[in-house]
């Protein structure tokens, strides 16, 4: 029998809600994009998104096996240690495996990037999440964290476009998620090298794995939003802060062959190029990286969006994830200064200001001079009708 003493932080809610029903739900919500991304990028893909997840669980598997002292007295206890674990085990390793995975391009030398994403699932989880104290407990998000580590690291910049060629709609069309120069160039035409159906559906784009396919990504929203697992304005505020806040860098207009032609159209290419759609959905949104308040939350999209759309216009590559590791570092004071309101508070009505000896005799003799009238016009009634 289990005696142990779960000591918890109030309001103690009840509910039904637990940590692994919260990350099965973005499991599911993920399936599309992993479903579209080995479609798209055929088998190179899968093995991305299987080693990125083996990576995650057996590094969360090995620290926590060492944590508890599952060597000591020649591995005695391994047996006990390996239960604990099971039993704690909460999916979130799986997750962040999978979207960091989503998050990287494929390549046609996969056995380059093998190496990549093992040390990537190693740095997201056991320096990023478990130094930390595990789950809820990170600064940042884990897979950003890793995902930038590796862009650092090994100079990821190589994309390849999807090679299910049967939904290529153009040809020769040519953009990736890092090189963004084409479409926030001042005088260019994008419309000439890439619609945005292609840019939404993900056909004859090169990118990352599941950043490609926006369908796929919207299926995740609204599985999400159904589940009550984010909240269903926070993605969208942060889309429109960030789409007009593009818009408005790339100037409203830009040159083309007759003259000028409003920049309004780049909205759409804007928010379908690159990893802003997956980010706000699936990244931006993580729990313990982001506001409790909902004031807080505010700040932190809109603050989030701007930084998105004015650093991929002056740097001309995808700083999504470099933006979310900066706003989760500044979480914590935002929560500090942009203080939520207490579970079940309820507004207490100011109490009336004592009047002054002054006002009393003011407020005395302006209701003798209302009497006064009074009584004068009850005397001469006939007078007033008159």
């Amino acid at each position: 029998m289990d005696n142990s003493v779960v000591i918890s932080t109030p309001p103690h809610v009840k509910s039904k809600r637990t940590t692994k029903s919260i990350m099965l739900d973005v499991i599911i919500a993920l399936l599309p994009c992993v479903v579209a991304g080995c479609v798209y990028f055929g088998w190179q893909a899968l093995l991305i998104i299987l080693m990125s997840v083996f990576s995650c669980v057996a590094t969360e598997f090995v620290y926590f096996f060492i944590a508890n002292k599952g060597f000591a007295k020649k591995c005695a206890d391994a047996k006990a240690v390996c239960r604990r674990w099971v039993k704690q085990f909460d999916y979130s390793s799986i997750v962040t495996g999978i979207i960091l995975a989503l998050i990287l391009p494929t390549t046609d030398k996969w056995y380059e990037v093998f190496y990549e994403v093992i040390i990537g699932g190693i740095f997201a989880i056991a320096i990023v999440k478990m130094l930390f104290g595990g789950t809820g407990k990170n600064l940042v998000n884990p897979a950003s964290a890793a995902r930038v580590f590796m862009f650092i690291s090994f100079a990821i910049s190589a994309y390849t476009a999807p090679n299910f060629s049967a939904l290529n709609f153009t040809s020769g069309v040519f953009t990736d998620a890092t090189n963004l120069s084409w479409l926030l160039s001042s005088d260019g035409n994008p419309v000439t090298k890439v619609t945005v159906l292609d840019l939404f559906l993900g056909t004859g784009v090169a990118g990352c794995i599941g950043e490609t396919c926006k369908v796929a990504i919207l299926v995740g929203y609204i599985y999400l939003c159904i589940r009550k697992v984010i909240k269903w304005w926070q993605p969208l505020l942060f889309i429109a802060v960030f789409g007009f806040t593009a818009v408005f860098m790339s100037g409203f207009a830009y040159v083309k062959t007759g003259g000028y032609i409003y920049n309004m159209q780049l909205f759409l290419p804007h928010l379908f190029s690159g990893g802003v759609l997956f980010g706000s959905v699936f990244m931006f949104t993580d729990y313990c990286t982001s506001p409790k308040g909902v004031y807080g939350q505010i700040f932190y999209y809109v603050v989030a969006a701007v930084l998105v759309a004015v650093l991929r216009y002056y740097t001309k590559i995808e700083v999504t994830s470099f933006v979310i590791i900066l706003m989760n570092l500044f979480v914590p004071l935002i929560d500090k200064y942009m203080i939520r309101r207490p579970f079940g508070y309820i507004k207490v009505k100011k109490a009336k200001k004592a009047k002054t000896v002054e006002e009393k005799v003011e407020e005395a003799a302006e209701n003798m001079i209302v009497d006064t009238n009074a009584e004068a016009k009850v005397e001469n009634p006939e007078k007033e009708g008159n």
